[in-house]
């Protein structure tokens, strides 16, 4: 019990931290409505929001309803997204998702999670972006690879299954934050908490922050990456990459009880002796 309300109060002081340093904080993705974010979310998985929100602008001013979208002619909706990579899977997942939207739902998108994640493309996380986001309902808490990462880092779970940082994350935090606090915690990921150097000597946060997965470096003054990841990296680049015919020669001479042959040995042995010198008879 002591255990989970200290849990409790260290994630209400994150919040609290994050909630000064990033008051404005709100969705990247650009949008003017509930479909568009939907369908900038779909385009979002593996791309970052910033090259979205180059290709989104012109794809919106033509395609201003689920049926426009699910009328797509195919190839051109794929050329469309192309720079957003994976482009036949999202645009399979947009035409097959907004022609539901139309046929089942009046073209509008649903407000209940449980219908939204049975739409083609849409999973628990593009629900909960969508619903907290576009309708200010909080079905969740938004985990993408900056929250799963930070959460970590700061405490706030054991766990890299994004199911699992969710729920661990919706029982250390009250419902009024799930939204916001996704938000602020990605802003936070992309400006201060990098992935391969975090800025902890200017961080609001180091204050309530282990540190998971983070080391100083031999300065003392800048954060890198565990040393236990590279480490295990080397070891396993180590462990697969092909040894030379003479390192495999040596390796069986070894297992079959054969003397090793130094390279000195080797080379002592192909020098020619000299001569002795003779000596000259005395007169």
């Amino acid at each position: 019990m002591t255990r989970a309300v200290d849990a409790q109060r260290h994630a209400s002081r994150v919040a609290e931290l994050l909630r000064k340093a990033y008051p404005e904080a709100q969705c990247a993705l650009v949008h003017r409505s509930p479909l568009e974010l939907l369908v900038a979310t779909i385009l979002s998985a593996q791309c970052t929001d910033q090259r979205v929100n180059l290709v989104t602008p012109a794809l919106f001013k033509k395609y201003r309803s689920a049926a426009a979208f699910a009328a797509s002619p195919p190839g051109v909706l794929e050329k469309e997204i192309q720079s957003t990579g994976f482009f036949n899977a999202k645009a399979k997942s947009i035409r097959a998702c907004c022609r539901q939207l139309a046929e089942d739902h009046g073209g509008q998108v649903p407000r209940e999670l449980d219908t939204l994640v049975k739409l083609p493309g849409v999973g628990r996380k593009t629900a909960n972006v969508v619903l907290g986001t576009a309708y200010g309902i909080a079905s969740g808490v938004v985990v993408d690879t900056h929250v799963a990462r930070l959460s970590y880092r700061l405490g706030l779970t054991k766990h890299k299954d994004p199911v699992k940082i969710e729920q661990d994350l919706m029982a250390l935090l009250p419902a009024t934050e799930w939204v916001d606090f996704s938000h602020r915690l990605i802003h936070h990921g992309r400006q201060i908490c990098i992935a391969r150097k975090p800025k902890c000597e200017v961080c609001p946060l180091l204050a309530e922050c282990p540190q998971h997965g983070v080391v100083l470096t031999a300065g003392g003054n800048k954060p890198g990456r565990a040393k236990g990841s590279q480490a295990a990296t080397r070891s396993k680049a180590a462990a697969t990459k092909p040894r030379s015919a003479a390192a495999k020669g040596a390796l069986a001479a070894a297992r079959n009880g054969a003397p090793k042959k130094s390279a000195q040995s080797s080379a002592a042995k192909a020098k020619v002796k000299p001569k002795p010198q003779t000596r000259s008879a005395r007169p």
